[in-house]
């Protein structure tokens, strides 16, 4: 049990079915995308999650740019988003310590995303997610099987599936991986697979998908949740069809 007293429901329950999980971008106080830049297209960010909601989705992934980038952040927003109830919210905004995790999860965000502090620290990492079992999620940017930096500019001399293997037994709500080398062709199904195999929480992926098929190839090889980004908001996939079929877990 955490200090908000909430308890973990086990991953597997949460997960019954692969769960497709829109993303919604903020930045400077507006809904921004991610399809968006830096542009907001005139709604609301409540608007756009009750529109989802009403689509069918169980949940959302908030993603507070200012916060993630250092420049500022939505607290307030974010905040908003989450109190609201329409969906079930997962955040990042890079958080780095419990003073940040713990009004996220008062307020009733059901996962955390971490920020870079989580791989670097693997002690601060193991005692923080003992305080909120199966609420934090660890995120990685991978290319050529290699975890790298922010900007995707350099690989660290990690193997992503040390990584993975290193977390076992962590009691975490999640792994979130962002493939670099599959973002615009789709993902590396094999690197995924193997990565699902190892993990002892369940796998996110975010990006690399473009049409049903994905989703479900994705599905196949043991994928947790999806995070549905550009091709999503463009309207490349039908939020109905996709809520559908994969909005409830």
């Amino acid at each position: 049990m955490g200090p908000s007293g909430l308890v973990s429901q086990s991953w597997r329950d949460d997960y019954f079915r692969m769960l497709a999980i829109p993303r919604l971008d903020l930045r400077g106080g507006s809904y921004v995308g991610p399809g968006l830049g830096d542009r907001s297209d005139g709604r609301s960010a409540l608007d756009v999650a009750r529109s989802w909601a009403l689509a069918g989705f169980h949940r959302i992934h908030v993603v507070d740019r200012d916060a993630v980038s250092g420049t500022g952040s939505n607290d307030l927003l974010v905040d908003q988003i989450v109190r609201d109830g329409a969906l079930e919210v997962q955040v990042n905004d890079a958080a780095e310590s419990s003073e940040e995790i713990e009004p996220l999860v008062s307020a009733g965000a059901v996962r955390v995303v971490l920020g870079p502090r989580s791989l670097e620290e693997p002690e601060w990492l193991a005692s923080t997610a003992e305080l909120y079992p199966g609420l934090l999620i660890v995120a990685a940017d991978v290319r050529e099987r290699r975890v790298v930096t922010r900007g995707w500019v350099r690989s660290l001399p990690m193997a992503i599936l040390d990584v993975v293997a290193d977390l076992s037994g962590v009691p975490l709500g999640g792994f979130l991986v962002s493939s670099v080398d599959g973002t615009r062709t789709g993902a590396d199904l094999t690197l995924i697979e193997d990565i699902a195999e190892t993990s002892s929480a369940p796998i996110i992926v975010e990006g690399c998908v473009h049409a049903m098929s994905d989703l479900r190839a994705l599905e196949h090889r043991g994928v947790s949740a999806v995070l549905l980004g550009d091709a999503f908001c463009r309207g490349e996939l039908d939020a109905r069809s996709v809520a559908m079929e994969f909005g409830e877990g």
